[in-house]
């Protein structure tokens, strides 16, 4: 029996992130601490560090979108897009309650007629 307890795969990916998660505090507090150095207010510097994050993060949900969109797209043209889907219903001559004459799928008379001629029944 072994009693080297491993790490589950979820477990490593966690730390993973731990630690790129610290890298980047470090480096941050690394260009804070440097910007300082060289005179920029504090104030300012936070508004920057700010303002960068907000910028990437604007790019990410951009980029994002169009991959969205994009797979969206994909799934529209694998499912087997047929524009023959979204035709309606030819209208066809036959008898019906203005008389013979063209109707629509749904039963209403579309050609030109005057009801008082007594020869377009």
């Amino acid at each position: 029996m072994n009693t080297i307890t491993r790490s589950s795969t979820a477990e490593r990916f966690g730390r993973w992130l731990g630690r790129g998660w610290r890298e980047y505090v470090r480096r941050e507090r690394g260009v804070a601490g440097w910007l300082v150095s060289r005179s920029v207010p504090a104030g300012v510097v936070t508004t920057l560090l700010w303002i960068t994050k907000f910028a990437v993060l604007a790019v990410l949900l951009y980029t994002m979108f169009w991959l969205a969109l994009l797979l969206v797209f994909l799934m529209f043209v694998a499912r087997g897009y047929d524009p023959g889907d979204l035709t309606m219903p030819e209208a066809e001559w036959r008898d019906g309650y203005a008389g013979y004459g063209l109707y629509s799928s749904d039963g209403y008379r579309i050609d030109q007629h005057d009801p008082n001629d007594p020869h377009n029944t």
